[in-house]
């Protein structure tokens, strides 16, 4: 029997009592071969105690190891790493727990692709929680083209053995930072990264109490923190060598290390610590800046990185930032082919800005973006929106401040007056363009092609009759939001048996004027109750609509001989709404006479 150990979570424990009871029961319950090393950091609370208890209960997977006190979380972790003996290590904080799936998920991930860092999902509650590199699942990500490296903490799978093999430890005696260390170390040596983002499988969670380090008053300290920072970006430069990799992983630093102290914490600050976190920051930028830095980077953090000697450019910047986008949506509505968006949109608690713009971003493409400029009258602005011009997708609408050479956004259309509704559908060519409200924050968005919302329209059965081969011959009109479609949009006719899902496609033939026609093959289709629809191509997934009909314009059933096969085909119109579907059975004699018997 294999007795080798698959994860060691590694737990360290500070007077986290209330906590430490869910914390071990998520990590009992992983369906892996596991180990807790729980290590003691002085706790006086009674986790001790409660620890006892778990390593009675649970001696062959909970091993407890006491410290004295040492101030931070780096210490012992480290203890519980020279203790792990699994393939994999996690690390866990006592006052956090897994998703009952997690190491399993994770571990799964981790053999499947030979991982040496597995990121799981991780969410917050009560705390802020990364999720840029959590957008999908990924078997291999590549450092240098993705977000993984925003993630620096320490709550993901490490394979042991490059832990070990290149002595990856935290930094100790800090307060804060000594996760930063290990990760980025990690991540300098990892050949595959993999990320589980389809499961939450770490709870990142904030004690009421505030007592955690990373809540408590000073955790975040600027000045601090700068200082603190410097060890990782080091280490990480000297790892990788100068070039776009590098470039890519100081932008991280530069924007979410460095600048950030620039924003709310500087506005909060006196005149005299503003120049010292504007020093630091600019001892930074002295040693690591470099041209393909500052390409990767936002305009708001490109204008601070040149105003790092003008303390009173900064706050300008760090003000312009904190300030919430006041908009408010007036009108919308059709002229043309044109989508005319009509609104106010300010800085609050700023007087002036230098334009406004709407901006169209793709919502599976973010890099597809469209800008258009708007006019200004007063205090509203009014944007034309080219709407035939747009790809198929889903675009969502947010309007753009600029002050000083700094854009800020804000998404349109929740706060709006009340005699504004959705424009109504619209043909452009021989694609269907849907402005709508969103419907979780009734934010204004435009669907190109009917990707989400509902394509309005009918196709009407006009006449029905049999011909040669048992074919029935059919004629219809289409109208698509209220207009007719191009006979390019008209594809086929599609069959869908209504228990099995099956399909089946006829061929058919557009006319002028919406009109089609089509010889259907029933005789073929398989025993059962089958609903015919129509399908057309409006500039998105395919659109399908039901075939209406009515008694008096759907041919009388049909029955014939074929193969020593009685056939029997029915087309009726649906009870209530009226809609074309067809019975087909198929009876041997043997059937017939066994049930003229019975």
């Amino acid at each position: 029997m294999d007795d080798s150990v698959d994860v060691s979570v590694v737990i360290p424990v500070h007077n986290c009592r209330d906590y430490l009871d869910r914390c071990l029961t998520a990590a009992l319950v992983q369906r892996v071969k596991k180990e807790l090393i729980v290590v003691d950091d002085g706790s006086t609370d009674g986790s001790a105690d409660l620890l006892d208890l778990y390593a009675v209960y649970h001696r062959d997977v909970v091993k407890v190891i006491r410290i004295g006190g040492s101030g931070g979380a780096g210490r012992p972790r480290n203890v519980g790493l020279q203790h792990a003996t699994g393939r994999y290590v996690f690390f866990c904080d006592a006052d956090d727990y897994l998703g009952p799936e997690a190491l399993e998920r994770m571990v799964a991930m981790a053999d499947r692709n030979d991982s040496d860092i597995v990121l799981g999902k991780i969410v917050g509650h009560g705390r802020r929680a990364p999720v840029s590199m959590f957008q999908h699942s990924a078997d291999r990500v590549d450092l240098g083209d993705s977000t993984v490296y925003n993630s620096l903490s320490c709550f993901k799978l490490f394979k042991k053995e490059l832990l070990d093999r290149h002595r990856i430890r935290f930094g100790e005696g800090v307060r804060i930072g000594e996760d930063i260390l290990f990760t980025v170390h990690a991540y300098c040596h990892a050949d595959v990264i993999s990320v589980v983002a389809d499961y939450d499988c770490y709870h990142l969670v904030s004690r009421p109490d505030g007592s955690s380090i990373m809540q408590q008053p000073g955790s975040r300290d600027p000045i601090a923190w700068l200082a603190m920072i410097r060890a990782p970006i080091r280490l990480m430069t000297e790892h990788v060598e100068p070039g776009p990799l590098r470039d890519h992983l100081l932008r991280r630093h530069f924007r979410l290390d460095a600048f950030t102290q620039l924003g709310a914490v500087f506005l909060e600050s006196d005149d005299v610590r503003r120049k010292d976190i504007a020093r630091e920051v600019a001892a930074l930028c002295e040693e690591w800046y470099t041209p393909g830095v500052h390409e990767r980077l936002n305009t708001i953090d490109r204008q601070r990185a040149t105003a790092l000697d003008d303390i009173e450019r900064l706050v300008r910047l760090a003000r312009i930032e904190s300030a919430t986008v006041r908009r408010r949506l007036t009108g919308v509505r059709w002229d043309g082919d044109h989508l005319v968006v009509t609104g106010a949109a300010r800085l609050d608690g700023i007087t002036r800005d230098d334009g406004v713009a709407l901006v169209l971003r793709s919502r599976h493409e973010p890099a597809a973006e469209l800008v258009v400029p708007a006019d200004r009258k007063g205090g509203e602005f009014t944007a034309r929106i080219d709407v035939a011009g747009l790809d198929s997708g889903i675009w969502d609408l947010r309007v753009a401040v600029e002050l000083e050479g700094v854009v800020r956004f804000g998404r349109l259309g929740a706060d709006r007056d009340s005699g504004v509704n959705r424009p109504p559908p619209r043909l452009l060519g021989e694609v269907v363009a849907l402005p709508y409200f969103t419907r979780d924050n009734g934010n204004l968005s435009i669907d190109v092609g009917g990707h989400v919302v509902a394509v309005p329209g009918s196709v009407r059965l006009i006449r029905t009759r049999w011909t040669l081969g048992h074919r029935l011959l059919i004629d219809g009109e289409i109208a698509v939001v209220g207009t007719t479609p191009a006979a390019t949009a008209i594809r086929r006719l599609v069959w869908r048996e209504r228990h099995t899902g099956c399909e089946r496609p006829e061929r058919l033939v557009a006319l002028p004027g919406g009109g089609f026609a089509a010889r259907l093959a029933v005789g073929r289709l398989t025993p059962g109750t089958w609903d015919a629809y129509l399908e057309l191509d409006l500039g998105g997934p395919p659109a399908r609509f039901r075939v209406e009909a009515d008694a008096q314009t759907v041919a009388a059933p049909r029955r014939w001989w074929a193969a020593a096969l009685l056939r029997t085909v029915r087309p009726y119109a649906t009870p209530g709404k009226g809609r074309l579907s067809t019975v087909v059975r198929r009876l041997t004699a043997r059937t017939i006479l066994r049930r003229i018997r019975l």
